[in-house]
């Protein structure tokens, strides 16, 4: 199921996309772990707190493992909660996924904009993110969701560059401060020709600091309004 750890890092870096897991899409169901489970839409006596779809979010993103209001929170920027929004670069649904990352997860181009399928699809490439990154479990929560979210807006090769370039300069690459300031030097021949730098100049430094902002101070927005 997992292709070869080299191979996959190069595609990884190139596409910011993951390797593979199998999942099989039936209507209103998704894959997790090989079992198919269900996630009701959200009806009429179901609480709103962040948006009508708090419900959703809640079961697949808690499935996954991962905070349903920090979804919500990538939601609210890639798509204000639009459910069949398009792109002009192609990115589909409320979580804004591009073709190339549903193939990487087996799932056939017409699912995309599935509320449901999308939901997961994001969830499934934030943890691959997170296991791909190997942060250690000692790096604090702010800094770890941070870098995080900006490999899955500005690509892991890039982010990894960073922290690679921290690194040999004897800073601290599991530091969100430190790998920010390293993001915008990749704009710089001086650090992106450096030997350690495998995914070239970096310009959009200032659009991935930006959304880390942007969903970090939302997400923190929602962790007050409502309960995990």
């Amino acid at each position: 199921m997992l292709k070869k750890t080299v191979l996959t890092f190069a595609f990884l870096s190139i596409l910011t996309t993951f390797y593979g897991f199998n999942a099989r899409f039936a209507a209103s169901t998704f894959a997790v772990d090989g079992e198919i489970a269900g996630a009701a839409l959200p009806g009429p006596d179901d609480a709103t707190v962040i948006s009508t779809y708090d419900e959703i979010f809640r079961a697949i993103s808690e499935r996954e493992g991962h905070d349903w209001r920090l979804m919500s929170a990538i939601a609210y920027h890639e798509s204000r909660f639009t459910p069949d929004l398009t792109s002009r670069r192609g990115a589909q649904g409320m979580m804004q996924i591009m073709p190339s990352v549903a193939r990487q997860f087996d799932v056939p181009a017409e699912r995309i904009c599935d509320l449901e399928t999308n939901i997961w699809l994001a969830n499934k490439l934030f943890s691959e993110i997170q296991r791909s990154l190997r942060l250690p479990a000692s790096v604090p929560e702010r800094d770890r969701m941070s870098i995080v979210l900006a490999s899955y807006n500005g690509g892991i090769g890039h982010v990894s560059d960073a922290r690679r370039l921290a690194r040999v300069n004897g800073e601290n690459p599991d530091s969100w401060e430190v790998v920010a300031r390293y993001l915008r030097l990749k704009a710089d021949p001086a650090y992106y020709g450096h030997e350690v730098v495998r995914c070239g100049r970096f310009t959009g430094s200032s659009q991935t600091l930006a959304y880390v902002d942007d969903v970090m101070g939302r997400y923190g927005k929602y962790c007050r309004m409502a309960s995990r």
